[in-house]
């Protein structure tokens, strides 16, 4: 599963593509969950990032992240600050992943990597969200109503950092863990697909 296989550049691109196709259309496929306020969505599409990062290398897996999120811009409803914050966390989620599995070719390495990478998303996304995407929120939906619908889950709930640390961040990970096991138990059989070394 885990042996170094050299990938021709012209082979490394198409897969990159292909990949990025994936998951620009499982970005497309997002759904929302019980226990999340309502606007908060899950999807799959870093799931074909954390596989180019582990077969063609980092630099594609970012690469199909910035693709997904270009193609989704068109789209957007967030002014474009819904996918800049997915591509950033999708960076530090196949980045760390892709360069500790290069440095340890091996399942316990690219399993350190994964839960790495999605620990990064977490904690980077909490910022992310506090410091860019929830004050572009705001200019669509008063504080006050995006604090109602978490209070509606946790009365608890004070402040937009609350909100983050109780959800978000658990909610980012989860996400993270989904990709990283779903990868788990596909990536043996197409991994030889992807590099072009099936028999």
């Amino acid at each position: 599963m885990y042996n170094r296989v050299k990938v021709s550049p012209v082979r490394k691109l198409a897969m990159t593509a292909m990949l990025s196709a994936v998951a620009t259309v499982l970005m497309f496929l997002s759904f929302p969950i019980p226990l999340m306020p309502s606007f908060i969505k899950l999807d799959f599409s870093e799931l074909p990032a954390l596989i180019a990062s582990f077969a063609l290398g980092p630099v594609s897996g970012i690469t199909v992240c910035l693709i997904k999120n270009a193609i989704n811009a068109f789209s957007s409803t967030t002014g474009l600050v819904g996918e800049l914050s997915n591509f950033l966390l999708g960076v530090c989620f196949v980045l760390p992943a892709g360069m500790i599995y290069r440095f340890k070719n091996s399942r316990n390495g690219a399993l350190a990597g994964s839960f790495v990478g999605a620990i990064a998303m977490a904690i980077v996304g909490t910022f992310t969200n506090y410091y860019i995407v929830y004050p572009v929120y705001t200019v669509f939906m008063p504080m006050e109503v995006i604090l109602g619908m978490y209070q509606a889950l946790n009365p608890n709930v004070e402040t937009l950092w609350d909100a983050l640390i109780w959800f978000n961040a658990p909610f980012t990970l989860f996400k993270g863990m989904c990709s990283v096991v779903i990868t788990f138990l596909v990536y043996k059989h197409i991994a030889p697909l992807i590099k072009g070394t099936a028999r």
